[in-house]
């Protein structure tokens, strides 16, 4: 969960770089816990992604590089290496050692991905999709 609450929460914050969100209203917006919101935000800010600033204008801003911070930075932050996974039973089988080859091989396409996605490129997409869903009939044909 803390992986994608860390999305979830560094694409708001990118949305726009100069306003500043509370944990509570972010937390509210995303339907969890402040206090779990409140931990992957300090993650966020350690990276140097987000900056947290008290008092009553305070809240916490997006400060890297949304160009440049793709998804599999985000995701780091929060997952372990995926060939650092604990073992589990039946790993050493052959069963287990062909599954574990086609996991991996997952795994792979899937970072491969994330890496080739930043946190810009998502919010235009998001963009562009929320403009054509407000263009009226019309116009679409």
């Amino acid at each position: 969960m803390g992986t994608r609450l860390g999305l979830y929460a560094a694409l708001e914050l990118a949305r726009d770089p100069a306003r500043r969100l509370s944990a509570a209203d972010l937390a509210r917006q995303f339907g969890v816990s402040t206090h779990h919101l409140a931990k992957v935000l300090r993650d966020l800010a350690r990276a140097g992604l987000a900056e947290a600033e008290r008092g009553a204008a305070g809240g916490y801003r997006f400060t890297g590089n949304a160009k440049r911070t793709t998804l599999m930075d985000i995701v780091a932050l929060f997952e372990t290496e995926p060939g650092n996974r604990a073992a589990e039973p039946g790993d050493d089988t052959d069963i287990g050692q062909a599954l574990g080859r086609v996991l991996g091989e997952i795994d792979e396409i899937a970072e491969a991905t994330l890496r080739s996605i930043s946190l810009e490129t998502l919010l235009r997409q998001m963009a562009r999709r929320v403009a054509h869903r407000s263009m009226p009939l019309s116009s679409l044909s």
